[in-house]
């Protein structure tokens, strides 16, 4: 491969992030795992504290932290187009492969034989948010008071149904208040001094030109198409809610895609009526087995969505949903990197600001014990009903529809995912394919 004086050339970084994108499996630790050995062990083209230094950054933004990685890896080889490759390399493939599974879902959904891998394949998602949780509550419960913000965030979500945006701001807030009284600078971000090696090209120092500039012209391809959408649809139409939801969450995703998904499902499922429970676990099934970041799930939401608009046909209508979320989802991303990405070192030296988004970090936790406990419950049991206690909504499963063969299936692939470190892909693969075995087997 060619490489400048100040880089790689721009046709091979082009043909690394193809590559990365193909071969992105494995949730957001695999794929930052592998940006790292191709772009800092095995090309040098970024050294150690500069990746990890990128990395921090990616971490406090909402949104798919691989995928903003990638983005400004790309951003610091080649700037603006450099950025736009690498992130939607990293992203299309795996959009194209979620949409054609959620077309085959639509089609062919109802099937014997794809009813019984898909009962599998969300059987085996239960092990999968469970390892997601025991890996983030290890990173993130630093102490006593982090735990009890987690306590706390699982509380207002599981049982209060406060939205999951308040939950974050509140755990933002305790978080700064925390570190303002207790009047010490000791938060800091893991991953060593962020030394940028020199020459640092022209686009990476700060301009307020430049991030006027940029956020004005983010911001017009964030919110134009939702406002052409709103004139010409209506408000109440499908495709401006979901345009409209998806925008919300990109801007609150703090997390990644597991904090997100029990929100997502609560708003998609019982608010909007998009797709089914059973459905959801679908979705994140499919996903997982997809190059490309996790929350991709939301493209089967979207498409799910879409596909029951009146006047279209199902395939037109779901097409029409998957690209209006994917294109919600992911802008974004773009306008968090282009724009704040020379402003990281002033970002990082605010310590109330780290300790506000420690406290965040602790919330996702609970977050994500509630989308552990929601999948619990609709994998486990075909039946969950709900009981009042004043403010609090405690679901009830009724214990006649406990389904075994699903817990055996959970429990075997969380053994291989936990306690054996196999393969997630092969793990659950195994695990369609045993529910497909169930299935024709007991009917």
């Amino acid at each position: 491969m060619t490489r400048t004086a100040e880089g790689p050339s721009f046709g091979d970084t082009v043909a690394v992030f193809a590559r990365i994108g193909f071969l992105s499996f494995g949730g957001p630790a695999g794929q930052i795992a592998l940006m790292h050995r191709m772009l800092v062990e095995e090309r040098k083209w970024l050294d150690e504290p500069r990746f990890l230094h990128a990395l921090n950054y990616c971490m406090l933004l909402p949104g798919p932290e691989a995928m903003q990685l990638a983005t400004y890896a790309g951003w610091l080889m080649h700037g603006v187009r450099g950025g736009l490759v690498a992130g939607l390399l990293f992203v299309l493939p795996g959009a194209l492969v979620i949409t054609v599974l959620s077309a085959v879902y639509l089609a062919l959904g109802d099937l014997p034989i794809v009813a019984g891998l898909l009962f599998g394949l969300k059987a085996a998602v239960l092990a999968v948010v469970l390892e997601a949780l025991i890996k983030v509550s290890k990173r993130a419960l630093k102490g006593p008071v982090m735990a009890v913000i987690a306590v706390a965030a699982f509380i207002g979500i599981a049982f209060l149904k406060m939205p999951f945006p308040l939950i974050i701001l509140l755990a933002a807030a305790a978080g700064a208040l925390l570190h303002l009284t207790a009047g010490e600078g000791k938060a800091t971000l893991p991953g060593g001094d962020p030394v940028l090696a020199p020459p640092a090209p022209e686009w990476t120092r700060p301009s307020m030109r430049r991030f006027a500039g940029t956020t004005a012209t983010w911001l017009l391809i964030w919110f134009g198409p939702l406002f052409l959408l709103s004139a010409a649809l209506g408000a109440g139409h499908v495709l401006t809610q979901e345009a409209s939801f998806f925008s919300k969450m990109a801007a609150v995703t703090f997390g990644g895609a597991y904090a997100v998904l029990a929100y997502v499902a609560q708003q998609a499922v019982e608010v909007h009526g998009w797709l089914m429970p059973d459905e959801m676990l679908t979705g994140l099934g499919l996903a997982e087995t997809t190059p490309g970041p996790l929350i991709l799930v939301l493209v089967f939401v979207g498409f799910l969505g879409g596909a029951g608009l009146s006047g279209l046909e199902p395939l037109a209508g779901g097409l029409a949903g998957a690209t209006v979320t994917l294109w919600f989802t992911f802008v974004p991303c773009f306008l968090w990197i282009f724009a704040g990405a020379p402003y990281v070192e002033t970002v990082r030296a605010v310590k109330w600001l780290a300790s506000a988004l420690a406290a965040v970090t602790a919330a996702v936790v609970g977050v994500i014990a509630n989308l552990a406990a929601w999948f619990a419950l609709h994998v486990l049991f075909g039946t969950v009903g709900e009981a009042r206690f004043g403010p609090f909504g405690i679901p009830v499963p009724d214990a006649g529809s406990f389904d075994p063969v699903a817990a055996i299936i959970a429990a075997g692939a969380a053994v291989a995912l936990i306690g054996f470190h196999r393969n997630m892909i092969l793990v659950l693969g195994l695990a369609a394919v045993g529910g497909l075995l169930a299935r024709l087997v007991l009917g």
